[in-house]
């Protein structure tokens, strides 16, 4: 596994991506660019834990907080064809046993649905919560409340966590005409 992963910035490699996954690996990366979850939080969750819910709070494993994530609308549409008992794990493995999928499974999901669509950037599962940081950025959420939603102490280490690259900076003062 590599190192360091960037956050898939482009909504069309997004859209690639998801197209070539589908049932428990398609909902996974849906839900991991869709919340923001570090991916133990997110391979933890259990059926019932979303089935019919608008809100979820979770401890999370890394910082022991609790933290209250809303569910978008596309994330309540892709958990409404969950099926199952409420103590089975969404991301269920396929070994056997109540289970769920290992990190490193996660990991080699991810990668051969970005090979299969044909985006060539370093993948990994904390892609998914990059993705999630970055185009919030994009769409224009300030810094300060991603860092919040994120649980990071600074800004700046929320804008080198998401991957703002000193080029983008450098087009923000190229497109500033006043």
């Amino acid at each position: 596994m590599a190192n360091t992963v960037e956050p898939i910035r482009n909504k069309k490699d997004i859209a690639k991506i998801k197209n070539a996954l589908n049932g428990r690996d398609r909902l996974m990366f849906v839900m991991g660019i869709s919340l923001g979850l570090r991916i133990s939080d997110l391979l933890a969750l259990k059926i019932g834990d979303l089935r019919g819910k608008t809100h979820i709070t979770l401890k999370e494993q890394k910082t022991k907080k609790n933290r209250p994530i809303k569910l978008s609308k596309t994330v309540m549409a892709e958990v409404a064809a969950l099926t199952g008992p409420d103590d089975e794990y969404v991301f269920k493995s396929r070994q056997g046993g109540n289970k769920p999928i290992s990190r490193v499974q996660a990991y080699r999901i991810l990668n051969a649905a970005a090979e299969r669509a044909g985006v060539n950037i370093e993948i990994g599962t904390h892609t998914l919560r990059k993705t999630f940081g970055y185009q919030l950025y994009k769409q224009g959420l300030d810094i300060t409340r991603i860092m919040l939603i994120l649980g990071h102490s600074t800004p700046a280490m929320s804008l080198k966590y998401i991957g703002i690259t000193s080029e983008e900076i450098d087009q923000a003062y190229e497109a500033i005409e006043i």
